[in-house]
């Protein structure tokens, strides 16, 4: 057993890890480690299952909001430099560690085990482990640098700990994150143990080793000296332009830049690089990695676990994109990530948080299947303040007007009569394209610090393998800010946790409707929203929202699609792709067609949005389960939600900051920042 006083971790051969400080050699267990520490729940403000429990609203002002700092690179060599001193001449076998700042995670966090690249410290989520030390039980594996245990037994060695862990929690999945070589093994133990809940998560993963890239490297370490650590030191230079002159030009530009050029960057990192390198240890990791991707790919066909496949989008010098499409189409459940701006290294590099990633993508879950109510992480306020500056020009453009109704019938200019708590039902019609719903999400959470969670359609959340849907990085924006999948048990889940939710009864048939129908309302003849709402008390505050017409003018609908011949063909296979929500009603509310309208720019005019009086169900639980009484306040809706949309549109002509002309005059004189005034409230 190895111990390394400077990491904050403490290493065993065993099944699963054990810790200590950096300031004591004291061994804590891990629930010693867990049930004595104060400060190990997830902060509250932006924890698991979406409830905001404090006063002071972190959305308010995010100007100054910076990402969380963390290691650097330079922190990352020095720690691999340490865990290879600590090695000694210890040979192995690999070893589980279990970093001590991972240890502030929120309660029933499922485990991740992390399994390194080439490199094989296991060091290389050292920027991600605060965060995802608070969401996650993390253990990482470590490969002495004179171990030579071959990968099958690895694959043992990964998969009596699964097995173990899967024994001790039968109804948490265990994640799986591998770069590289870990990519390899994550499969390899997945194709094994097909009855075991995994998830992967592969960065840049290998699955059919690149033998045009791996001769030259082979052939380059073949004839280095014995004495390579000390040569290379002093005649950097010299082995650097030997190096690149063994390769082809294109083939020595990928891999400067990738595997080997973000650490050569600086001669600094030389000493270290060449103790986690030595000759020998290279070439062994090379055939690791021949070895492990060769069994990998041999037993892909047997792989079940969910797998989220993330791709530097600069590196690709040991794979290519036709193997991560065979890779796609074998997997059943499997999506794919490019990060265009990064490289080899994905964990290691600025603007990557894999907290971030897994949240976007709805991959984090703490059971056997996803729960988008209990299971959703609210926003930090940097996620927040990316997500406020992806919107910013829209919300430039448009400045939106937002007035609700308070109690005693007057409107105001703000969200002032909106409930703090909840459950609140927001049912209101949707613009071309739902274009209302990132300002309307994100102006709740920044002036209210109430997260509105919208029912969206399910084309969101999956997609099928070689399917022409949009890809599912498209909708990001809306997963991060709480979008939830439509449907009976999501909607009574969400107002059983009184949450507030945003529903749009008119569905896709509303959001892409055709020429002349910007504000006609596709509802269905009936709905049960009203008779679920009132089982749990939730008001109901209908809505109505204008100006798309100010924003763009449509030119080919849906109609002048279908006569077509390849839009009308795209049309359908698409739509066959997708969910169709409406397969019990007929005529215009059962045209679910999915299609992509073409529209034409304006000078922009303004959004505007209108939240009427609240509908009081509570106590009206038995009343409201009659249905002609459910439908005649389902009517009473739908007829307030009309009545907003007119107001607006009435009460918008005598704006006269409609127009984004004396709109950018104001800003001008007034600063950024300010306010634009409206149309007066006095006469409503």
């Amino acid at each position: 057993m190895a111990i390394i006083t400077t990491t904050t971790v403490r290493f065993t051969d065993g099944t699963s890890p054990t810790f200590f400080s950096s300031a004591s050699t004291k061994a804590y267990n891990l629930h010693f480690l867990y049930s004595n520490s104060t400060q190990r729940l997830t902060n509250p403000k932006f924890g698991i299952g979406g409830k905001l429990k404090v006063t002071v609203n972190p959305y308010s002002y995010t100007e100054e909001v910076r990402p969380e700092e963390r290691k650097s690179l330079t922190d990352f060599l020095t720690e691999a430099g340490d865990f290879v001193n600590s090695d000694g001449g210890d040979g192995g076998p690999p070893r589980w560690f279990s970093p001590l700042e991972c240890g502030a995670r929120a309660p029933e966090s499922p485990l991740l085990l992390y399994l390194p690249g080439i490199d094989g410290t296991g060091l290389g989520l050292i920027r991600q482990h605060k965060r995802l030390g608070e969401i996650f039980d993390i253990w990482c594996l470590h490969f002495p640098v004179k171990d030579r245990t071959p990968a099958r037994d690895i694959g043992k060695l990964i998969e009596k700990t699964v097995r173990s862990e899967h024994y001790r929690f039968p109804n948490r999945p265990i994640y799986i994150v591998g770069e590289s070589i870990g990519a390899s093994l994550a499969l390899d133990v997945a194709a094994s143990n097909p009855d075991i809940d995994l998830v992967l998560i592969l960065a840049n993963p290998v699955t059919r080793f690149n033998n045009l890239m791996l001769q030259p490297v082979l052939a380059l370490l073949e004839i280095l000296p014995d004495g390579v650590p000390g040569l290379i030191t002093e005649n950097f230079g010299f082995y650097q332009e030997m190096f690149e002159t063994m390769l082809n030009e294109n083939d020595a530009a990928q891999m400067g830049r990738g595997l080997l050029g973000d650490f050569f960057a600086t001669s600094s990192n030389l000493p270290t690089l060449i103790r986690i390198f030595p000759k020998d240890t290279l070439l062994w990791k090379l055939q690791l990695l021949k070895s492990a991707s060769a069994s990998a790919n041999s037993q892909m066909d047997t792989v079940n676990a969910q797998t989220l496949i993330l791709l530097s989008g600069r590196d690709q010098w040991l794979m290519n994109k036709e193997d991560i499409e065979r890779l796609r189409g074998a997997l059943p459940r499997c999506e794919v990530r490019e990060l265009e701006n990064n490289g080899q290294f994905l964990f290691l590099e600025d603007g990557v948080d894999l907290v971030s990633i897994i949240k976007r993508a709805y991959y984090y879950r703490r059971g056997k299947s996803l729960d988008y109510i209990s299971d959703y992480i609210l926003p930090t306020p940097f996620e927040f303040k990316e997500y406020e500056e992806s919107q910013r020009l829209l919300t430039a453009v448009t400045s939106p007007v937002f007035l609700s109704t308070l109690k005693n019938g007057a409107v105001v200019r703000s969200l002032a009569g909106i409930p703090s708590e909840g459950p609140v039902l927001y049912v209101g019609n949707h613009m071309l394209l739902g274009m209302e719903l990132h300002a309307i999400a994100l102006h709740f959470l920044k002036e209210r610090n109430i997260l509105l969670r919208g029912l969206a359609h399910p084309l969101m959340f999956t997609k099928k393998t070689g399917s022409k849907l949009p890809d599912m990085q498209l909708y990001d924006l809306f997963r991060i800010i709480g979008a939830v999948p439509v449907s009976g048990m999501n909607f009574y889940k969400l107002l059983r946790s009184k949450a507030h939710v945003a529903l749009y009864p008119g569905g896709v048939r509303e959001a892409l409707h055709r020429k002349g129908e910007e504000y006609k309302l596709f509802w269905p003849e009936h709905s049960e929203f009203v008779r679920i709402a009132s089982k749990f008390g939730a008001k109901i505050i209908p809505f109505g929202v204008v100006g798309e017409d100010d924003l763009c003018e449509m030119v080919l609908d849906y109609d002048d699609q279908m006569k077509i011949p390849f839009l009308k063909n795209l049309i359908e296979e698409i739509t066959q792709d997708s969910v169709n929500l409406r397969n019990d009603e007929e005529g215009e509310l059962g045209k679910q067609d999915l299609h992509l309208p073409g529209i034409v720019p304006k000078i922009p005019g303004r959004f505007y949005a209108y939240f009427g009086k609240p509908i009081d169900t509570e106590g009206r639980e038995k009343e409201l389960n009659n249905k002609e009484k459910a439908h005649e306040v389902y009517l009473q809706v739908k007829s307030e939600v009309e009545r907003c949309m007119n107001y607006l549109k009435i009460k918008r002509e005598t704006d006269p900051y409609r127009n984004i002309l004396p709109r950018s005059l104001y800003y001008l004189t007034h600063g950024f920042s300010s306010q634009i005034p409206t149309f007066d409230l006095r006469n409503h």
